[in-house]
């Protein structure tokens, strides 16, 4: 009889399985599209007061836009990716490297793919710190010798000074949240109004 109830233990332990592999696919992905509203609305808030123009409602439902975008995004691309990797491991019997970059580049074709404001945050977001953290492994893996002194006072005053002479010279070269908020700097600084340029928008029309 104890013969008999293994296989059906055995096929209630892979229902529970997957059921469980679901289960952490669903709450993984809800907790990303919490994180992504506590992200976006709080930046979609300041940007959006800050250099649109608009009435509070537009500006409010821009808000909502970016943030459910935001959110929704996040949401889709984990459980893509958490689903992909559960089938790689179910198909090959084991967890390998290949798979999670394989699951990441489908996950990131699928819902990063549209050229839009939110999804060119995200990647450029994730460029930075890809290229920091490979930065860091190729010193660990001993490609690139370990640096005498700190490489950050360097590589702080390229980016800075490449940065203004793409603002300066090929403005239009820069991502358009960048330029916004350069141009709030480094342009608008330059005509004072009242005490008011430094708590709302100093861009001021013709007529005032």
């Amino acid at each position: 009889a104890a013969a008999g109830l293994a296989p059906e233990r055995g096929a209630g332990l892979g229902r529970n399985a997957v059921i469980s592999s679901h289960g952490s696919k669903t709450e993984t992905s809800v907790r990303f599209c919490s994180y992504g509203a506590k992200v976006r609305a709080p930046h979609a808030l300041v940007m959006t007061f800050l250099f649109k123009s608009g009435s509070l409602r537009e500006k409010l439902k821009s808000i909502a836009q970016a943030t459910y975008t935001h959110s929704r995004n996040l949401a889709y691309f984990v459980f893509t990716y958490k689903g992909l990797m559960a089938l790689q491991s179910q198909l090959q019997g084991k967890k390998i490297p290949f798979h999670s970059f394989f699951a990441a580049c489908i996950g990131g074709w699928l819902v990063f793919g549209e050229n839009n404001p939110i999804n060119s945050q995200i990647i450029m977001y994730l460029l930075s710190r890809t290229l920091f953290g490979l930065s860091r492994l190729a010193v660990e893996k001993g490609y690139v010798p370990q640096p005498k002194q700190d490489p950050f006072p360097l590589v702080a005053a390229l980016i800075w000074g490449t940065v203004l002479w793409l603002f300066e010279y090929h403005r239009q070269t820069l991502q358009p949240s960048l330029q916004s908020s350069m141009t709030y700097l480094y342009d608008d600084s330059d005509v004072w109004h009242d005490v008011s340029d430094f708590l709302l928008y100093n861009k001021r029309t013709d007529s005032e």
